[in-house]
């Protein structure tokens, strides 16, 4: 009679187990290696570009300097979520982190699309409701797969868009101003405190 094969070893039984609760709670997890002190230094940097900018104007200038300002968030933003993401030992391409993104990138590149029509159509003036919009949508949609106040961030940012909207374009970058400056260091904070930078 041939031999049977025994039952799995204990620790072999035992190592599938804990890989299948690691991959299940990947998947359940919120992304929180959101950049709360990151969020302060974008909005410190969206205030003074407001300040230079000034009111928004269909020019090449004042859409430049928006733009650069896009650009530092940027940066700022990866700099500063990489390093939460290596000090909490999350990596940023675990699965929460790319549900992040996922739901993130198609509003903000909705906006990307948007700012190149504006401007190509002559209304630069009208960019400041769009973009805090959009942003206030990527935020929505990718705070879905995050901390609880992101999303409530994103429809703060919604808000302003739609006031700025309504209100007079010369008020744009009053909107610029309170949104990606005030909303940025508020919940930067909040973040910061609550969620550990």
């Amino acid at each position: 009679m041939p031999d049977r094969p025994g039952p799995p070893a204990l620790h072999t039984h035992a190592i599938d187990e804990l890989r299948f609760i690691r991959q299940t709670m990947e998947r359940a997890g919120a992304f929180t290696a959101v950049p709360g002190w990151g969020g302060v230094l974008m909005g410190v940097s969206a205030i003074a570009t407001a300040a230079v900018a000034g009111v928004p104007r269909n020019d090449a200038r004042w859409l430049a300097i928006w733009m650069g300002d896009a650009a530092l968030a940027a940066v700022i933003a990866l700099v500063t979520m990489a390093r939460k993401a290596r000090a909490s030992g999350s990596p940023l391409v675990a699965p929460p982190a790319r549900r992040f993104a996922l739901a993130y990138l198609p509003p903000m590149a909705a906006g990307a699309v948007l700012t190149a029509v504006f401007a190509q159509q002559g209304l630069v003036e009208k960019l400041p409701g769009c973009w805090l919009l959009l942003y206030g949508a990527a935020l929505t949609t990718g705070g879905a797969f995050s901390v609880r106040v992101v999303p409530i961030m994103g429809v703060l940012f919604m808000a302003f868009g739609i006031a700025a909207f309504a209100c007079p374009a010369a008020w744009g970058h009053l909107f610029m101003a309170a949104g990606f400056g005030g909303l940025h260091i508020g919940f930067g904070l909040l973040i910061a405190r609550k969620y550990g930078g």
